[in-house]
């Protein structure tokens, strides 16, 4: 399968996606919006157990595309069809998803940084919602994730003021999991993904499911979700092999199954 707007590669049961486009800072576009889904859909198929996300060149995403006006005359349907649908495969993904962020990640950018289950972004890496730069608002499930993270008193500031957000404060506010020199980015990224594509793959999928159901979910139904998952759980090959390791005090060896 080829693509035009981003590398694709699966190694070690890691899926790694760079976004491709860094003349223009890995802006979206239709396209891009077109490879990624493709790619992601592609994923079960190929024994995929973690995907990693990353940006090619200086940034990781400065958003929508601005270069070429006509492109926006119809931008109700661009985020329905295109950015809305991206999302919703992200965080409807089966296996464990991380995010490396180096440099900018603007607009819809910011949303899709943030989407990532560890979000791990370099030191020079930055935060920034500039819709109403342009007269826009704010996209990409933005309104909805921002608030969880960081409360609504900071999303407000940061979305109406444009405000950037440096690496570092990210990590203090709780935006994203960890900072790290831009030098070994890559590598840290990398070795989460590996670690989690080495572990209980069904696990993981109940955990990332349950939690965005928790976040929308009364205690009562968390704790019936949790029921039910916790069920299908133990009776999993992991399970029995997680048992198994901790009995003969050896590392667990998880098939995702």
């Amino acid at each position: 399968m080829t693509y035009e707007t981003i590398l694709f590669d699966v190694t070690d049961n890691v899926a790694t996606i760079t976004l491709n486009r860094p003349d223009e800072l890995n802006a979206m576009t239709d396209g891009l919006f077109a490879d990624l889904t493709k790619a992601l859909r592609s994923l079960p198929d190929l024994g995929v157990r973690a995907l990693l996300l990353t940006g090619a060149g200086r940034g990781f995403c400065s958003g929508a595309s601005l270069a070429n006006g006509d492109g926006l005359r119809d931008v109700e349907n661009a985020v329905r069809t295109g950015l809305n649908v991206l999302i919703e495969e992200l965080y409807a993904l089966d296996i464990p998803f991380v995010t490396a962020v180096n440099g900018a990640a603007a607009g819809a950018g910011c949303p899709l940084a943030l989407a990532g289950d560890v979000v791990i972004a370099g030191r020079s890496a930055y935060f920034l919602q500039a819709f109403v730069n342009v007269g826009l608002i704010p996209d990409g499930g933005s309104s909805w994730l921002l608030p969880r993270l960081i409360g609504r008193a900071r999303t407000m500031k940061m979305m109406l003021l444009a405000e950037r957000i440096p690496a570092e404060q990210a990590e203090q506010w709780g935006m994203i999991a960890q900072v790290v020199d831009d030098k070994a980015l890559m590598e840290t990224a990398l070795g989460v993904a590996r670690r989690l594509a080495s572990g209980p793959t069904q696990s993981y999928r109940m955990i990332r499911h349950a939690v965005r159901a928790g976040m929308e979910s009364t205690l009562s139904e968390t704790l019936a979700i949790e029921a039910v998952n916790q069920g299908i759980a133990s009776r999993s090959a992991d399970f029995v092999e997680g048992g198994n390791a901790f009995r003969e005090k050896r590392k667990p060896v998880f098939s995702g199954k």
